[in-house]
């Protein structure tokens, strides 16, 4: 895979100039409070199981005659690809806000590499202190995502776009009374008879789980690639940091004017 190197662009879409420094700024408030609404509104949901778990539960009677039972169902109301999307989409949109800003206002740069791969290419100092907070957010996301419940075996199924357990049975039962003959008739005597109940199998119930969570494996990779990203992040803030860089004077032309009238 190619290096993802960003570059200055001169317009956006439709060919339309960029926003000049000031536009983006204002703009910048309301991305980022948007951004973390959705991060915050997908971590919550995310620590809501009820929400993951679907089930569909079918009956089937013993004998044709038997009594039916409704089928149960529940359906998937959150599914973490989607929580992941989201918090993706929102990000990306910030992410490349805050950008256009930093690169503005940096001289600073340095490239961040992950295991020999150049991430980013030419990243603004500013812009790594940026990203360096969002992917320490981004962790305590992707380490509160739900996984899979290792007590069952999962297999995703793309008709359902969801994980799909192994089904299981269970039967079914009722009490059918019975009478137990303790001393037979005699001549002399009734025939001496105890009622008892007993268990009778009457169906079988299959149950299927479904579920929105991920394998641990995956999150477990998540965290894994996150940890080197931000250790490279890092890395490249101190490389940025490290960097000489032209000192700018401006202090003095604003003071003589706003003090001396010059």
């Amino acid at each position: 895979m190619s290096p993802l190197i960003i570059k200055h662009d001169t317009t956006a879409t439709g060919g339309s100039p960029w926003p000049k420094l000031n536009q983006i700024i204002a703009l910048l408030t309301g991305k980022k409070t948007q951004a973390k609404e959705t991060l915050t509104e997908a971590h919550q949901q995310s620590k809501k199981p009820d929400l993951l778990t679907g089930l569909v539960r079918t009956y089937q009677p013993r004998d044709d005659g038997g009594e039916p039972q409704p089928d149960e169902r529940k359906a998937v109301q959150v599914k973490v690809k989607d929580l992941i999307d989201r918090v993706k989409r929102d990000l990306t949109d910030v992410f490349d806000v805050v950008a256009t800003q930093d690169w503005a206002n940096c001289q600073a740069k340095a490239d961040v590499m992950v295991d020999g791969r150049r991430v980013l290419e030419g990243v603004p100092v500013t812009h790594l202190l940026y990203l360096e907070k969002q992917l320490i957010d981004l962790r305590t996301f992707v380490e509160a995502l739900p996984t899979l419940d290792t007590a069952e075996d999962w297999e995703y199924k793309p008709e359902f776009d969801s994980y799909v357990s192994k089904s299981s049975r269970t039967n079914r039962t009722r009490k059918v009374p019975k009478n137990h003959v303790k001393y037979e008739a005699t001549k002399e005597h009734p025939a001496q008879v105890e009622m008892y109940m007993e268990d009778v199998w009457v169906g079988t119930w299959t149950t299927t789980k479904f579920s929105g969570a991920i394998p641990a494996a995956m999150r477990n990779a998540m965290l894994d690639r996150l940890r080197k990203l931000l250790d490279a992040v890092k890395s490249a803030r101190e490389e940025a940091n490290a960097r000489d860089v032209t000192g700018v004077k401006v202090g003095a032309s604003l003071l003589n004017y706003v003090f001396d009238g010059r």
